[in-house]
């Protein structure tokens, strides 16, 4: 009994020391702020009490390695989202009802079977799961046309990385001499959503025409790629079955990655406390974590 009550003490302490933290005056109290929506630290505290009591499965996200505060930083990551999904619905006219969640709680086992393998309550699980539905909703209707065009520079450091995509910025003779060697570099490559879905959901899709960015694809590895993105369309024809190939995960992720101009627009401020936004993985990150870098256009920055 002692050695539970220790527990439950250190993890009262941990949640304490996460979510106490504040980031000057526009900040205090909150846990993120997208445009003027605030989520308080007292929602995500709440979550973090109901995550912690399922004892069951923080066991195996602590086997994963998965930390009190990673936990944090996911609940953080899913209202940003939520909130620009929210927003996304209302502008599109995406409606998912109630009887839609239902249907797909059903089909993954029902609520209480969905519910036991999660860390939500209830009703947090069901506004993951209306979220999840709108964004792959989102998906399937951008997937069939979506499409972009790219350059891209192979580097082996975030050094390499970041200075060659400031030369690709630049443009001009130095830029030109980064796509000699075919062996590490390619220039004009199409990626269509419908065949390329992974593609799709990541940070190349997300950008405008003309962004030069750089990024880690696997942090295990020390392959970086830098890419500038030369042409960005939602209206490439595409085979009209192709979509139905594409799975509902990966729509939603391709649902997720479209909202990026809306969270660059609108602004995300996350509390110091659990770290900072990271545009290339479009999601909240500890600090000095995020996994590349994003130079936007020069019309952009001049404006």
């Amino acid at each position: 009994m002692r050695m539970q009550v220790g527990r439950v003490a250190a993890a009262v302490a941990v949640i304490a020391a996460v979510v106490s933290g504040c980031g000057g005056p526009a900040q205090a109290g909150s846990a993120v702020i997208v445009g003027n929506d605030v989520v308080p630290l007292e929602a995500v505290q709440s979550q973090l009490n109901t995550a912690l009591g399922r004892t069951d499965q923080i066991q195996q996200l602590n086997q994963q390695g998965v930390t009190t505060a990673d936990l944090a930083r996911r609940i953080v990551t899913r209202e940003v989202i939520h909130d620009l999904l929210t927003r996304r619905a209302a502008a599109d006219g995406i409606v998912v009802t109630d009887a839609q969640v239902d249907a797909y709680l059903d089909s993954n086992g029902g609520a209480d079977a969905v519910l036991a393998d999660s860390v939500y309550d209830l009703p947090t699980l069901r506004e993951r799961v209306r979220d999840n539905l709108i964004a792959a909703e989102l998906g399937r209707q951008l997937a069939p046309g979506l499409a972009v065009t790219i350059d891209i520079v192979a580097a082996t450091s975030r050094e390499e990385a970041e200075q060659t995509a400031r030369t690709l910025q630049a443009g001009g003779p130095d830029a030109d001499a980064l796509f000699r060697d075919p062996s590490v570099s390619a220039r004009n490559e199409l990626y269509q959503a419908v065949s390329s879905p992974n593609e799709a959901a990541t940070v190349v899709f997300g950008v405008p025409e003309g962004t030069v960015g750089y990024f880690q694809p696997n942090p295990g590895q020390s392959q970086w790629i830098v890419f500038r993105v030369n042409d960005r369309s939602t209206t490439t024809p595409s085979d009209p079955a192709a979509v139905s190939s594409i799975s509902q995960s990966q729509l939603a992720a391709i649902g997720e990655r479209a909202l990026q101009p809306d969270g660059e627009a609108l602004g995300i401020r996350v509390n110091p406390r659990y770290g900072e936004w990271d545009p290339i993985q479009a999601l909240v990150v500890a600090e000095g974590q995020v996994a590349g870098g994003i130079l936007v256009p020069a019309a952009a920055s001049a404006g």
